[in-house]
Parts: structure tokens; C-alpha cells; sequence
């Protein structure tokens, strides 16, 4: 039995189990502060051993940016986030103390894309990427069943994207302002828009699908360009959004410019929303758990 945690900006979602099909407890804690959110978090995963699951390894599957280099003096640590009073946090010292079990850390979309490989949208194909919209965006890239990652794990979210024309919104990262996550995330299209996106009407959630596909689309041009994937997986909330995988599909053929004349790249399965949908966070970091379980 594994233990899983995909810590996000917004919730934490916390999982025991086997995999997404067999899961045994779980809880979702919304996210504070560390003080508060981690200990939530160790204290369920103790219950569920107390009440009769006990688990080999724990998986976490954060937010970011984090460090992933094991020799390194923060490794298990969320670095500079935009989250207020995230940066710094340990988020691997608590749970090892406090469970007494291997914990393997990475990033939520390496996790998730790892999943939609063994149990997803990506189990036919050797190499892809994963992209996860919602809060921020973040993206993982597979290769023949392994992450990559070099100095940092890729931080696809903070590309550059050409600005649509008339475009006057400034950007809400706080480090680069109009990079993707700052024009096309759930904040982007609240401080866009002036509120949350689950609470647009019919006309704003179209222009919110257009803005978003449109700088969806230039992105995965660069992406597709630069790491040539098999497959796009696109999650995380703003999939949710009716409509919207569509006009990314019509978005980023119009980037592509029919370059280099692939035909897979037309192909609507080129470009897919998530098979494990909202469960491909938890999914991910009960692999993290299994892998860590069995020394890898």
C-alpha cells in the first residue's frame, strides 16, 4: 500500500492506495500556510495507518519551482514560488519524520505526466509531454519512461508567448509578467477578467477559451519545435473549460504553419486532455511511492 500526496497551490490532495482505480483513503485539505497544511497532511496519512492501511513510501508530487538534487542542501523544498510564504518550505523533512517511511519528491506535473503514461492518455506512445493549466502551468516531459530534468526541472509555464494583437493585459506573474503563466493560468484569468473562472458566464468563458488556446497554441509550437514529442496531455483545471482542447488544436496548427508538414500533427490525437483527468496528480505521486518503495 503507497501513500500519495500532489501538493498544490490551492488543495492538497492526499491518497493511500495502489493506484487511481484502487484507493482506500483520501482527504483534501485546502492550502494556508506550511504551518498549518503539512501537519493536516502527515496527521491523515497517520489515521490511515492507525485505522489498518499501513504504506511502504510516500509520494510527493509539489507545486514549484522545488529542488530535485538529491545531494543538495534543499533538496525536498519548494524554492522561490510565487505563493506567499511557500518559499523555503521543506515539504520532504515533515512527512519522513513524521511517517518514518521513503518519500520520493518531485514536481506535480512530472508526477502527473508519469501517471498518464502508466494509466492515461500516453500509455501508446514512448515520449510526450504533459502540461497542467489551472492555478499555474506547469509542464513534464517523458522520454522512453523517464522525466526530464537537468540543473531544474522545465518550467514550461514561463515561456515566452507573442502577445495577441490589442492584447493590454500586463500579465499576472510576478517574475515575468506576460510569460504563459502570467497570461493564460486561473489567476491570469481572474485579474483578466475580474473573477474566478468558474464563475464566467457564457460569453466570458468563450473570450477566456480564445485567449487561453491562442497562447496555448504559440507555446506547444515552441515546445513541439524544441523537445519533439509524440503526444501533448493537456490537465489540470482549465481543461475543464468547454471547448477549449478544440481551439488549442486549431491554435496551435495555425502556429505550426503546417511545419514541418508532419501529418501526426493535425491528428487530433496529437493534442489530448488528460486520461486520468482532476486523478492525475494523486495517480502521480502514488507511482513517486511505488518507485521510492522499491528503490528506484
Amino acid at each position: 500500500m503507497h501513500a500519495g500526496l500532489e501538493a498544490g497551490g490551492t488543495k492538497f490532495v492526499c491518497v493511500v492506495g495502489r493506484g487511481p482505480d484502487d484507493i482506500v483513503a483520501s482527504e483534501r485539505i485546502d492550502v494556508t500556510d506550511p504551518a498549518s497544511t503539512i501537519p493536516r497532511a502527515v496527521a491523515f496519512f497517520q489515521r490511515t495507518v492507525a485505522a489498518g492501511h499501513p504504506i511502504d513510501a510516500l509520494g510527493i508530487a509539489s507545486f514549484g519551482p522545488v529542488e530535485l538534487r538529491r545531494g543538495h542542501p534543499a533538496y525536498g523544498s519548494i524554492t522561490v514560488t510565487p505563493k506567499p510564504g511557500w518559499s523555503g518550505t521543506d515539504m520532504v523533512g515533515p512527512f519522513r519524520d513524521g511517517l518514518a517511511v521513503p518519500v520520493a519528491f518531485d514536481t506535480d506535473t512530472n508526477a502527473a505526466a508519469l501517471a498518464e503514461g502508466r494509466w492515461g492518455a500516453a500509455r501508446d506512445v514512448r515520449s510526450y509531454v504533459y502540461l497542467t493549466l489551472g492555478t499555474g502551468i506547469g509542464g513534464g516531459a517523458v522520454v522512453d519512461g523517464r522525466v526530464l530534468r537537468g540543473l531544474v526541472h522545465p518550467e514550461m509555464g514561463h515561456v515566452s508567448v507573442p502577445r495577441r494583437p490589442g492584447d493590454t493585459f500586463s500579465g499576472s506573474c510576478p517574475f515575468h509578467g506576460d510569460c504563459l503563466e502570467g497570461m493564460a493560468s486561473g489567476p491570469a484569468l481572474a485579474a483578466r477578467f475580474g473573477r474566478r473562472a468558474e464563475t464566467f458566464d457564457a460569453a466570458t468563458r468563450d473570450e477566456a477559451v480564445e485567449v487561453v488556446a491562442d497562447y496555448l497554441g504559440a507555446a506547444l509550437r515552441d515546445l513541439v519545435f524544441t523537445l519533439a514529442p509524440e503526444r501533448i496531455v493537456l490537465g489540470g483545471g482549465l481543461t475543464q473549460l468547454p471547448g477549449l482542447v478544440v481551439r488549442v488544436r486549431r491554435a496551435f496548427a495555425r502556429n505550426v504553419a503546417n511545419y514541418p508538414a508532419l501529418p501526426e500533427h493535425q491528428d487530433p490525437g496529437f493534442v489530448v486532455p488528460a486520461g486520468l483527468g482532476q486523478q492525475a496528480g494523486p495517480a502521480g505521486a502514488l507511482l513517486l511511492a511505488e518507485l521510492a518503495a522499491a528503490g528506484a
